[in-house]
């Protein structure tokens, strides 16, 4: 259920701004909320990554240390099925709240040790692994939850909007990061980062969105007889619905669904391929990138990271004003394929100046990838599924780890340009078999992937 706009004057809103297509959104009091508060999470995520991965990088002096880090940031991954089903039988608002209350937790850990001159890069790695059992859920569930909030004309708009708050983060957040740690030291900046997380976790909760729930008890009628007339979505068997749900049960629902359903599952393949030779590049490695291949320092580190997050904006910006006239799964091949060319451009012996254009470049095709991706999951997949298919989603990322890994495994016997060359050609290849193997789910101009 959606809540009705609120007149113009109330809390958060865009006034006038609100009318133009590409803010609608914003006429929803619950998404009014969520997007500030999206916002200050994906600001103090980002600050949180750039500086724990430059300590690390300088304390330990190696990248395979650096790499590990990355990788145990995303060790949640094999949770994010199952938050995504208690997401569906909560409320989605409700878990993202307290996602963030443990993201201000686990930050003022990292303050307390800071101020008392006991941090070093083994609780680092620790707290790293605690943060990794979640925060790879969230973006899963914001965009699940801004889906749920706002009416489905305004859902391509939506995902643009949301999407921003990530990649604005990775500018600001990258440079605020880079800064407060220069001139504050790492708890002057904790300071920062634990109150941003406090802030996400109130204006969450006040966001208000009321979430459709799963009955866990006896269904409706109404329920049990769309059960007994037969599944109406793939993969889950009639009846399914027609007792008491556990969370394993509704968990296999979910699976069920997306491997059931051709055009998810080829979406789910894609997220795979960009996670294991793709996001290793332009996230886990940035840090061995600025001071190992350019020379650069922490500063430096955070002007690639901005180049690359800048592109990513324009992407955003560009797929929320006009992203509802394009066809998704297309979108989201070309886009894919460029992504790559525009990585493999790195192999080459460049200089500063053109590695930020290629990372603007790569950060632009990117984001208009996954936005693609994203609304291909989102407007095909049944209602209530939408939790469940988002942790699905999330699971995907567990090849990012393993890239991570096995790119500092690699490096120092390959060098960075080799690596780059193999994991974009590895990309391609990979790229073209998806699109092969479904083609008339992700080419056919009728295909429901690529409907408007």
């Amino acid at each position: 259920m959606v809540r009705p706009a609120q007149p113009a004057g109330s809390f958060f809103t865009l006034g006038r701004l609100s009318n133009r297509p590409a803010l609608a959104p914003f006429r929803t009091r619950a998404f009014r909320y969520q997007w500030p508060a999206d916002l200050s999470t994906a600001w103090a995520l980002e600050m949180e990554t750039l500086i724990l991965g430059w300590y690390v990088l300088v304390e330990s002096g190696s990248v395979v240390t650096l790499t590990l880090f990355g990788a145990l940031m995303y060790m949640g991954t094999l949770l994010s099925p199952l938050i995504g089903t208690l997401g569906d039988r909560m409320g989605l608002r409700r878990l993202l709240a307290g996602m963030r209350l443990s993201y201000a937790v686990l930050a003022s850990v990292i303050l307390l040790l800071a101020l008392t001159g006991r941090l070093s890069p083994t609780p680092v790695l620790a707290l790293a692994f605690l943060v990794g059992l979640i925060k790879p859920s969230d973006i899963g569930m914001r965009t699940a939850l801004a889906s749920a909030s706002v009416p489905a004309a305004q859902l391509v708009a939506a995902m643009g909007i949301s999407r921003t708050t990530q990649d604005s983060a990775r500018i600001g957040g990258a440079l605020a990061g880079a800064g407060f740690m220069a001139s504050l030291g790492m708890a002057g900046a904790y300071v920062a980062i634990t109150a941003l997380y406090l802030l996400a976790a109130v204006l969450t909760w006040r966001s208000g969105a009321v979430q459709a729930r799963r009955p866990v008890g006896p269904p409706v009628a109404a329920a049990r007889a769309a059960a007994t007339a037969g599944p109406s979505v793939p993969g889950v068997p009639a009846g399914a619905a027609a007792g008491p749900a556990s969370p394993w049960q509704d968990l296999k629902e979910g699976l069920r669904h997306v491997w059931h359903t051709p055009r998810l599952r080829a979406s789910m393949s894609v997220a795979a391929l960009v996670n294991l030779c793709a996001f290793p590049l332009t996230g886990g490695l940035m840090p061995y990138v600025a001071r190992d291949v350019f020379g650069l320092d922490q500063q430096g580190l955070g002007w690639l990271v901005a180049s690359y997050a800048s592109g990513a904006l324009l992407g955003s910006l560009a797929m929320g004003s006009f992203g509802a006239r394009l066809p998704p799964a297309r979108t989201m091949l070309l886009t894919c394929a460029l992504w790559y060319l525009f990585l493999m451009g790195l192999a080459l012996p460049i200089g500063v100046g053109t590695a930020m254009v290629l990372y603007l470049g790569a950060g632009l095709v990117q984001s208009l990838s996954m936005l693609a991706l994203s609304i291909i999951l989102l407007r095909t997949s049944e209602e209530r599924f939408r939790g469940r298919v988002m942790g699905v989603r999330m699971l995907a990322i567990y090849t990012l780890p393993l890239g991570l890994l096995a790119a500092g495994a690699l490096i120092p016997v390959i060098g960075f340009a080799a690596l780059v060359l193999g994991y974009a050609t590895l990309g391609l290849l990979m790229l073209g078999a998806i699109t092969l193997a479904w083609r008339d789910e992700l080419l056919a101009q009728g295909a429901r992937a690529n409907a408007g």
